[in-house]
């Protein structure tokens, strides 16, 4: 059994092998998401608690958010398409880039991505949170419903793709963040800096659209955070990457290295960065 994953191993290339895992990843969080669904009276008893919760801490309020941001029509429909489409986008080039010049790197992400995900999976099956656009007497509006486009089914009982009790955490928000973060972290650009304002429009954006409360930013945020203590990012030079040179030609050497000899590795090496 062993030598037959061993053999599989080799056959298939390693970045194959990550998207399968990531795949998978993903279809066992998406069937567990569903498979917790279902506790309606729950999820809105605990919406009521949060709510409240929010207005004795003074937090910012969804509605004053949401009212800013329907203002005008560009600017909503602008944050149900940045809800919609960069979560995945950004998550993903994310990883594209540090597996391809960051190995090192990548493999902190995986594990930081993937226990903060499997957290919030944990915490959905134990805090199931009905979003703030079904809280009646809020003020709030489904912003994907009315202003389009929408990303659920507006009924939810009865959407068995999407567990749509599973607010707390923001997943949005702590991705968004960690990109901004790796890229600090993995990048060397003066202008990395700037994708700080990645996670503040996304924790903007689901607030403003009535998909999470403020407090389920906070809470992702506070995971985050206990996660980069625990894996801590690598060092620079577990980057690099070894490179071999040809050995020169060596005066009064009797046999001076062809150019076939030339192209094979010699005991000299290279350090060097990725770009």
């Amino acid at each position: 059994m062993g030598g037959n994953v061993t053999v599989l191993r080799r056959r298939v290339p390693q970045s194959v092998r990550e998207v399968l895992l990531i795949t998978v990843f993903w279809c066992a969080y998406t069937a567990c998401c569903l498979a917790v669904g279902g506790r309606v009276g729950t999820a809105f008893h605990n919406a009521r608690s949060i709510w409240q919760f929010e207005r004795a801490l003074n937090l910012p309020s969804e509605t004053a958010i949401q009212f800013v941001l329907t203002t005008h029509m560009w600017m909503i429909r602008g944050a149900n398409l940045y809800y919609a489409l960069v979560h995945f986008v950004a998550t993903g080039v994310l990883l594209l880039w540090l597996y391809r010049t960051r190995p090192a790197h990548y493999r902190w992400a995986r594990r930081v991505l993937g226990s903060l995900t499997g957290i919030a999976l944990f915490m959905y099956l134990l805090f199931p949170l009905a979003p703030p656009r079904m809280l009646a007497g809020t003020g709030l509006v489904d912003a994907g419903a009315h202003f389009g486009p929408g990303v659920y089914s507006t009924t939810p009982a009865t959407d068995h793709f999407e567990n749509q009790y599973a607010a707390m955490p923001s997943v949005h928000v702590g991705w968004a963040t960690f990109v901004a973060v790796a890229i600090i972290v993995a990048g060397r650009s003066r202008w990395r800096w700037l994708w700080l304002v990645h996670p503040v429009v996304t924790a903007v954006v689901v607030v403003g659209t009535a998909n999470h409360y403020v407090m389920d930013a906070v809470v992702a945020w506070a995971l985050l955070l206990g996660l980069l203590l625990v894996f801590r990012p690598p060092a620079g030079h577990e980057n690099v990457r070894r490179v071999s040179i040809p050995r020169p030609a060596m005066e009064g050497d009797p046999c001076p290295p062809t150019a076939a000899a030339a192209s094979r590795p010699s005991s000299a090496t290279l350090s060097t960065f990725p770009d």
